[in-house]
């Protein structure tokens, strides 16, 4: 039998972009997955009706979107959308931002090596193609070899990169951890590949285009790197045993 798959976007203020990624998503991929979830986490801007009209539209039952009363985070929404794929039983989901930063024509070839059992996440990774090129900013670029130098060093792995939101998951791999305590912040993508690595998990990755538009960031880089850095030195307190530790308390 054939993995179910589930695609979930992370929409917040996307009215630009939200259909245009919605197009880019290729029809054998639409055949393919099980379901299309947009979680929009309080959107200020029409975004939600804008995807409700290209639903109705284009006839689409496998579109399904979801709009927070209150706005969960970058984490939280996230949390959200595993929860989602747990409850209603599929086997992978993949994960997309709704400002067409990453592409959606990769998500079959990312799934298939979970669905092959070669490992329980992969990454899209943009560091390991031309992030330049596709307009990635100088600070940011820098910034991520930074921290991804640390991370790798720590935790022993081997990644070109720990900060792509283009990702595919095993959903067994999810249940397997407790994602529920992690934060709802945007270094929880740091704080499940810890949580991943602690578990003994395997971590593919295979090069991603870059692009970068003029969507707003939303994410505060100093206050980013500082919860990297702290999140690191903390799963060195539980590794070296400090006064039992531990990490997600």
């Amino acid at each position: 039998m054939k993995s179910k798959i589930m695609i979930f976007i992370l929409s917040y203020n996307h009215r630009r972009t939200i259909m245009h990624l919605l197009d880019r998503i290729p029809k054998d991929t639409w055949d393919r997955v099980s379901e299309v979830l947009i979680a929009d986490d309080a959107s200020h801007d029409d975004t939600v009706e804008r995807a409700l009209k290209y639903k109705k539209d284009r006839k689409l039952k496998k579109l399904t979107i979801i709009k927070h009363k209150k706005n969960k985070g970058y984490g939280g929404n996230q949390k959200f959308c595993y929860n989602y794929a747990i409850k209603k039983g599929y086997d992978i989901t993949a994960m997309l931002h709704g400002d067409l930063q990453y592409p959606p024509e990769y998500i079959l070839t990312l799934s298939e090596q979970i669905e092959k059992g070669n490992t329980d996440m992969m990454f899209g990774s943009r560091m390991s193609g031309h992030p330049l090129k596709g307009g990635m900013p100088l600070y940011k670029f820098f910034g991520n070899i930074f921290l991804t130098t640390i991370e790798n060093l720590i935790l022993g792995t081997r990644l070109t990169e720990f900060h792509s939101g283009f990702r595919v998951y095993s959903v067994q791999a999810l249940k397997e951890i407790n994602i529920n305590n992690l934060s709802d912040d945007f270094h929880f993508d740091s704080e499940i590949i810890v949580k991943l690595v602690m578990a003994g998990k395997k971590i593919g990755e295979m090069p991603i285009p870059t692009f970068y538009g003029d969507e707003k960031c939303n994410v505060n880089s100093i206050k980013y790197g500082i919860n990297i850095l702290i999140l690191m030195g903390k799963y060195l307190l539980q590794k070296y045993n400090f006064r039992n530790y531990d990490i997600f308390s």
